[in-house]
């Protein structure tokens, strides 16, 4: 399609077909690596048949490993057959009850989710972050750059739990924190989504946090509140209020695009009510620190006993147990 001689005389559909096309190169390309790899580890077993021979062993034995790496993610990847799947991902960490401690649990959430990313090979950007100056990050707002970054990261939208004991307790007492993370499909392009401008309250503001001694001089940091949801983005990467307002509103765009698609509604106009908040109660995963080491997921029952192998980014068994479990 994207050869034929008008292909680009509709940008948006030509931008799409872009998409398309990086994505089922992609998949062929891992296709056929794993087909190679195959194809190596059975020349290396047929020479071993016949002799002996150590070093092809052990060098057999790390192509069988990485081969079945690569097999397992592939497996993983053909999974997402979503909309948006393949789209770069928008996800916002913000702290709930628990305190200095929740505080705290955002930042370690955001390592978690900065490690993992790197795994991937996905590029990290950083749009919006509250510190506070005693301890953790209040909140933040990251992009993830990369195929499939949307299909994956899904999967981790809702209340995350930790059960520690609190390294700001003297007591040295077990205490039980609360962060909400939130995932979004980055729009690329013109995408028809049609936000009446009345419903929209935008406020600027003096950016804070990582960009030198420019970043505070002007009112570049926005905020947008969509009136009839009260969804609310904000953007205070770049130096330029425009820029800045730009992504804000691809931000928008991305958020009801998908309240749209759960709530299957026609239009952006028949949304309504306060999609701000998360009840604390409704945890999707429990990381426990003390009195034992466990990760548990609460929708699909998947746990992993080493806590800190997943804090450092060992996210695979979980998104593989969701995604598998959408397929029933």
């Amino acid at each position: 399609m994207l050869s034929e001689p008008n292909a680009w005389d509709n940008v948006e559909k030509s931008q799409k077909l872009m998409i398309q096309s990086k994505g089922l190169k992609d998949t062929i390309a891992q296709f056929e690596s794993i087909e190679n790899q195959i194809e190596d580890i059975k020349v290396m077993h047929e020479l071993l048949a016949m002799e002996e021979d150590e070093t092809m062993l052990e060098e057999a034995i790390e192509s069988f490993a990485r081969a079945e790496k690569e097999l397992e993610r592939f497996s993983l990847q053909t999974l997402l057959s979503g909309q948006y799947d393949l789209n770069n991902a928008i996800l916002s960490i913000h702290s709930g009850t628990g305190g200095l401690d929740a505080q705290d649990w955002s930042e370690m959430l955001f390592r978690m989710y900065s490690r993992w990313a790197d795994s991937k090979g996905y590029n990290i950007k950083i749009l919006d972050i509250l510190k506070d100056t005693e301890a953790g990050i209040k909140s933040v707002t990251m992009l993830i750059e990369g195929s499939y970054a949307y299909g994956y990261l899904k999967s981790e939208k809702g209340v995350h739990r930790l059960v520690r004991i609190s390294p700001f307790d003297s007591s040295g007492k077990r205490h039980t924190s609360f962060s909400s993370v939130d995932i979004m499909p980055e729009i690329e392009g013109e995408v028809e989504v049609d936000i009446n401008p009345v419903d929209l309250k935008i406020d600027t503001y003096r950016a804070s946090g990582a960009g030198g001694q420019h970043v505070n001089k002007t009112d570049s940091a926005v905020r947008i509140t969509h009136i009839p949801t009260g969804v609310v983005v904000q953007c205070q990467n770049e130096r330029s209020q425009h820029f800045n307002k730009a992504t804000a509103m691809k931000m928008l765009m991305g958020k009801l695009i998908e309240l749209k698609e759960l709530e299957h509604k026609e239009t952006i106009d028949d949304l309504a009510g306060d999609y701000s908040q998360i009840a604390w109660g409704s945890q999707i995963r429990s990381y426990v620190f003390h009195p034992y080491s466990m990760v548990k997921d609460h929708r699909t029952n998947a746990e992993v006993g080493n806590v800190h192998s997943v804090m450092d980014g060992n996210l695979d068994t979980f998104i593989d147990a969701y995604l598998r479990q959408k397929l029933k």
